[in-house]
């Protein structure tokens, strides 16, 4: 039985870590204190001024337990450690952990490379980043391959020089190929040199370089690689004019750090500098803050934020003083092996430098509140949508369904998803119609509704036996709300179907007006009274919309596939292509027919139905 009275006595005059604990044993919060019994004690003490936050906590405290440390410092690692590990309910918590890419140039070596590494080794190499967008990176290693064109094969050097035929990459001019023995260990390690002076944004040096080498090759009337040089310097400042630098007494490396809030959300906006050039930017968005101090919030992310990080500046500018700064302080110091310090500038440039941080900040908030809203939005809508068709829950999960043919050939079907009152178009799925021949869109409709469940149906049992995970499944979960593309008719058969394969979900039909636009909602008991002018009819039109343009985009898709084979074969032409699959109906049927079937389509003669069934032969013979 855990004695509270005595614990608080038995706490030592150390520093350390506590750590507390709810009645189910779970791990509701994780401080570090300088001296413990000082620290834990505060929490129980009936005359102290807490906040909101800390009353609920303690409130739900069934015991607590605490680690001593030698130092501060060494509780604050284990502080951030044990709060990764348990994700305590009451503590701030980070909730993004990335460990972001940079670009690695291997100098250390006699042969550099240059590659994209998510690791920071102590191994002699050059590195650049974070890049906090990895478009950015990818970017710059595209830019990096146009101007220097550095080998990207897998050729070791100097073993693989003169082996075997220069690739691709050189003869498009996109690599100097020291394979092909033509380039000196000097010139080779000279391309790299000046690929790290590039992204240095040493590019005044760089360019001076380039120059002297332009000059150079001038002068001995090489004058394609002048002419290339001239090209690089010329991309080099159209660059330089873009990038934004930053006005700072050094060209070092910080990163700055400001913060926006409201209610119990707030937003940690970085900016990453290094050698003086705002390389990226970052927003992290921090829940369960609203009883918590903006020195609190920005002490916690940064404790949080460089705990992952795989790199730490020498400089860190912060918008509020941080708490256990001298703690915190010789912590990163420790972790990077140079001095680190952590500034809250008043005045001066640094002080614009946080000023421009928060303005990003208060967009990143201004963004999220703008999000929510529409959120809200979404919600009310399905709220009205839910209440007005009758629906026994909220429709989250929406499928649509339409039929695309030409004068009943190559039946296709579209299944279109909305989710949450968003097209989520990584969900949408297109049949091919294997079942129904000509245009039925009423059995073509059912075939596509079958198989969608009976494809659900396999998941599930595969997601038991453990061979597929929920992630990984492409027709789960089943939908809240299913929307047809089509009147009473088709409403009625696939409810019919519906009922056979035992699948309870509400289903509607979409109907359209005698201008092919969306009408309103059909059930089976009639039409649904939906005013145009209203939310939900806004969305039913998008919806159906949505599933239309799935159902063409994929037949025309299809359709271009056969015509595009079709082409191939000697005398058919437009004309023949379109009599065949009229007559045939698919592909398949026009593989399978024999050349006397071929001759009596329209506009077709022996001569070129041999040449479609003597094309098809030779396909299956060389398979």
């Amino acid at each position: 039985m855990f004695d509270l009275d005595e614990e608080l006595k038995n706490l030592p005059n150390q520093p350390g870590v506590y750590i507390m604990h709810n009645n189910d044993d779970e791990v509701i919060y994780v401080g570090k204190a300088k001296i413990l019994k000082n620290r834990v004690r505060q929490y129980f003490q009936k005359n102290s001024n807490h906040t909101p936050k800390v009353i609920a906590m303690v409130s739900n405290i069934a015991y607590f337990e605490y680690i001593v440390t030698d130092s501060e410092t060494e509780a604050l690692a284990l502080e951030c450690n044990l709060i990764k590990k348990y994700r305590p309910k009451y503590n701030i918590l980070l909730k993004d952990d990335k460990h972001y890419p940079y670009i690695k140039v291997t100098l250390n070596k006699p042969y550099p490379s240059i590659m994209k590494v998510r690791k920071l080794q102590k191994d002699g190499a050059k590195y650049y980043g974070p890049y906090v967008s990895g478009m950015v990176l990818k970017n710059t290693l595209e830019l990096v391959q146009k101007l220097f064109k550095p080998p990207t094969c897998h050729r070791r050097f100097p073993e693989d020089i003169k082996k075997g035929r220069p690739c691709l990459n050189y003869h498009i001019n996109n690599c100097f190929a020291p394979c092909t023995g033509k380039v000196s260990k000097e010139e080779y390690r000279q391309v790299f040199l000046n690929i790290c002076s590039f992204l240095d944004g040493n590019h005044k040096e760089l360019i001076d370089e380039l120059t002297k080498q332009m000059k150079n090759a001038a002068i001995k009337m090489e004058y394609e690689k002048a002419a290339d040089l001239r090209d690089k310097i010329k991309s080099i400042n159209e660059i330089e004019e873009h990038q934004k630098i930053i006005n700072t007494d050094k060209q070092d490396n910080k990163d700055v750090i400001a913060l926006a809030r409201e209610d119990s959300v707030a937003f940690c906006e970085v900016f990453f500098i290094r050698n003086g050039k705002v390389i990226g930017r970052e927003s992290y968005k921090i829940d369960n803050t609203k009883h918590s101090s903006d020195s609190e919030v920005l002490t916690d992310f940064v404790k949080q934020f460089y705990q992952n990080s795989d790199f730490i500046p020498e400089e860190i500018l912060t918008e509020y003083e941080i708490e256990d700064k001298d703690a915190i302080v010789q912590w990163l110091s420790g972790v990077r092996k140079k001095k680190v310090v952590i500034i809250n500038p008043k005045r001066g440039e640094k002080l614009k430098l946080v000023e421009m941080v928060r303005k990003n900040a208060d967009i990143a908030l201004g963004n999220y509140k703008i999000k929510v809203m529409k959120e809200k939005e979404k919600n009310a809508i399905l709220d009205m949508m839910q209440e007005q068709l009758n629906l026994a829950n909220r429709p989250y999960r929406i499928e649509a369904y339409d039929i695309s043919n030409i004068q009943g050939y190559d039946n296709v079907g579209a299944m279109a998803v909305f989710e949450n009152g968003k097209p989520a178009k990584r969900k949408y799925r297109q049949f091919k119609i294997k079942f129904i021949e000509g245009a039925d869109d009423y059995a073509s409709m059912k075939e596509v509704i079958y198989r969608r469940f009976r494809r659900a149906i396999d998941e599930e049992a595969e997601i038991k036996k453990g061979t597929l995970t929920v992630k990984n499944a492409k027709f789960l979960p089943t939908p809240d709300l299913i929307l047809l593309d089509g009147g009473k008719g088709r409403l009625n058969a696939i409810t019919e179907l519906l009922e056979m394969i035992e699948v309870d979900v509400p289903t509607f039909g979409m109907v359209k007006n005698n201008k092919h636009q969306t009408r309103g909602l059909v059930s089976k008991n009639g039409e649904v009274e939906l005013s145009p002018v209203s939310p939900v009819f806004k969305l039913i039109t998008h919806i159906q919309d949505e599933v239309h343009n799935a159902a063409i985009t994929y037949h025309r898709k299809l359709h271009g596939k056969i015509d595009s084979e079709l082409e191939k074969i000697d005398g058919i032409g437009e004309k023949r292509r379109k009599a065949l699959l009229t007559t045939f109906k698919t592909i398949d049927k026009i593989k399978e027919a024999t050349v006397e079937e071929l001759a009596q389509t329209e506009s077709m003669d022996m001569k070129s139905a041999e040449n479609v069934y003597e094309y098809f032969r030779r396909r299956e013979r060389n398979v």
